[in-house]
């Protein structure tokens, strides 16, 4: 699976970013302010034009230090001391995405602050297209041409507030991206993803599986900003090895650079085969933890816990099925992965992770035969009888697995708002019975149909 471009909107503060974002996106995600300076941290939602679907992030204001410093421009309340996290959240989006919108003001006309963005956005390769927003009625469209002046190409006049220009500008931005199916074209290798919170051990894990110093190793929480990508043969099979960020609860990412980094770590996660999610033996299974298995679990990935620094917790024998106890409670949405307790620093069980990784990834293209699905669903119904709605009883008239990666099954029932979530994890279970599906969700489908 490819990953979704990025488009970053970038230009000084209170020029109508924000506006613009919820008219692309469809929806009311950033806070709208008069005053500049209001959008502090960048957001980023998927948006969709012309087929072509791409995360939209939307910055906080580049503005010039030394004016800010002088007192010359008026910000938001409580927003002068996140100026330095603005231009640094901007500054990274310009790096990291695929397409920039550098959003000025028709009605204030070219400012110093409008050169100082443009003069950044010169030193990218990025393709930038320019919109001038608060485009609202014609008149206002003529002073686009003053816009030319910045040498950024064509001028799109645009309306957050009421739609005015903003296809002609999408139809530009969708032009400027990169072909969605290029990046993965004829690449057959097993992506495996690592995640888990800041500081657990990605990175030192990544070295110790290529066995050489491919990532910087470091104790501070958040050195690794990127999501890296790294190709290695493993028994003559095309592994990509994608080291992400940490990702926090998001009410603890901080602005700049650990924001960015949630997104290219979820983008890491749609684009994975499998997900290495990594635990702190030390500290245990934590409520962020679990709240990364969510977002692996939202795209029905496979997942493998990884519960590292193993070597730096006291234990006999009964530690280790505690300890396994402990985490598939915790997980308890997702009790089929399989726990593997490692140390990155040691090298104890690192050679386990890649052949687990492997297995678990041939998981996500097992079939079940359709008679043996439905045998299957026949014996669960005699086992438990289905739960009924208003006096009518569920009925599963046929079920079969129409799909895999990820492993999908429809059931053809009588009524689709009888199927309890209970009966629905009990068929699931049946099913894993038969065949575990090890480490992999399976998509549940039901669908209403006549008898016969």
């Amino acid at each position: 699976m490819t990953h979704h471009p990025v488009v970053a909107l970038v230009g000084r503060p209170n020029v109508g970013k924000s506006t613009l974002f919820n008219r692309i996106v469809g929806e009311r995600l950033a806070v709208v302010d008069e005053r500049p300076g209001t959008t502090r941290d960048r957001i980023q939602a998927e948006a969709e034009w012309n087929g072509v679907t791409f995360w939209l992030v939307d910055t906080g204001g580049i503005e010039a230090l030394a004016r800010i410093d002088a007192g010359e421009t008026p910000l938001a309340e409580d927003s002068a001391q996140f100026i330095p996290e603005i231009r640094a959240q901007a500054e990274i989006a310009i790096a990291e995405s695929d397409a920039i919108i550098f959003v000025v003001d028709l009605m204030a006309g070219i400012t110093a602050a409008d050169q100082e963005v443009a003069d950044i956005l010169r030193r990218t390769d990025k393709p930038v297209i320019l919109a001038a927003s608060k485009g609202d009625n014609v008149e206002r469209h003529t002073g686009a041409v003053e816009f030319y002046a910045l040498g950024m190409g064509e001028v799109y006049p645009v309306s957050g507030m009421h739609g005015t220009g903003v296809g002609d500008l999408l139809d530009r931005v969708v032009e400027a991206l990169p072909r969605q199916d290029a990046e993965d074209e004829g690449d057959d290798s097993i992506k495996i993803a690592i995640v888990g919170r800041p500081n657990v051990g990605k990175s030192s894990l990544l070295n110790k599986l290529l066995g050489e110093e491919r990532a910087i190793v470091s104790p501070v929480p958040g050195t690794t900003r990127d999501a890296i990508d790294t190709h290695l043969t493993w028994h003559d099979q095309p592994i990509t090895l994608i080291d992400t960020a940490g990702i926090r609860r998001r009410g603890r990412v901080q602005s700049g650079v650990e924001k960015y980094s949630v997104l290219r770590a979820r983008r890491a996660i749609t684009r994975a085969d499998v997900a290495l999610l990594l635990v702190d033996a030390a500290e245990g299974l934590t409520a962020q933890d679990t709240h990364i298995a969510g977002y692996i679990l939202a795209d029905y990935k496979s997942v493998i816990v990884l519960v590292n620094k193993w070597d730096a917790v006291e234990k006999d024998t009964h530690t280790m099925p505690a300890y396994t106890r402990i985490v598939r409670e915790r997980l308890c949405f997702m009790d089929y992965v399989p726990v593997l307790f490692i140390s990155a620093l040691t090298g104890q069980r690192v050679d386990k992770v890649l052949p687990l990784a492997v297995e678990v990834r041939q998981e996500r293209f097992t079939r079940l035969p359709t008679a043996q699905v439905n045998k299957l669903v026949r014996d669960a119904m005699l086992g438990q009888m289905p739960p009924s709605r208003r006096g009518k009883r569920l009925k599963i008239r046929y079920a079969s697995q129409v799909a895999i990666n990820p492993p999908t099954f429809l059931f053809h029932v009588n009524d689709v708002a009888a199927v309890h979530f209970s009966y629905e994890r009990y068929l699931e279970n049946q099913i894993r019975q038969a065949h575990p599906f090890l480490g992999t969700p399976i998509r549940m489908s039901f669908r209403e149909s006549e008898k016969g």
